[in-house]
């Protein structure tokens, strides 16, 4: 679908947008297939006019990555926030982070096309800080959890917060598999209910 143009937007409103349509193009495509001329005509403008605002295409993905690394981990924060149980503050993120994805569909497929690109680009250093700021969220989580005696003392912290993406990612592939990306709300609170079960302290 091709948006709406909106007039007598400022430059910052303009790179919003382009991001926007970036999201929306890779939910329905391979990122890698998506061409300045395609952001362009999904925003209503001429390629020119996008390139008035981005310098060069990865500067695009570049802000799309950061939008991208920003909202995800803001909603995690925000679903954690105020809850006392760090075993409840998990489920809250896990399933923020799954109503995330399930909303924009594109942004697994362009975080894996991101970090299984050779070298090293601005995209992937977002993506890559992404991962790990996720991380370090999940091991304090965790840690608090075993310090409060409901995780157990025993557990790997890095293991468990690798496990808790690998199971998002898990998730993610299976919906890909079957078309159909709002399944992933179905199946979270059953896979998440395994995960915690892994993780919980021993009676």
């Amino acid at each position: 679908m091709i948006m709406n143009r909106p007039r007598n937007l400022s430059a910052d409103e303009r790179r919003a947008h382009a991001v926007e349509a970036v999201v929306e193009l890779a939910g329905t495509q391979n990122p890698n297939d998506i061409t300045t001329l395609a952001i362009a005509r999904h925003m209503n403008l001429t390629e020119g006019a996008l390139f008035r605002h981005f310098p060069t295409k990865q500067a695009i993905w570049q802000s799309v990555m950061q939008w991208v690394a920003e909202t995800l981990l803001g909603r995690i924060d925000r679903a954690a926030g105020g809850i006392d149980s760090p075993l409840a503050a998990l489920r809250a993120m896990f399933m923020s982070h799954v109503d995330f994805v399930a909303e924009h569909p594109g942004v697994p497929r362009m975080l894996f096309g991101e970090l299984q690109k050779a070298g090293t680009t601005a995209p992937k250093r977002v993506a890559q800080t992404l991962i790990q700021h996720y991380g370090q969220r999940l091991q304090r989580t965790i840690e608090a959890g075993k310090s409060c005696g409901e995780l157990d003392k025993g557990l790997d912290t890095s293991a468990a917060a690798n496990l808790f993406i690998g199971t998002i990612q898990g998730l993610v592939m299976q919906s890909l598999l079957q078309g159909d990306m709002t399944r992933m709300r179905e199946d979270a609170p059953k896979v998440f209910a395994i995960y915690a079960r892994g993780i919980r302290k021993l009676p």
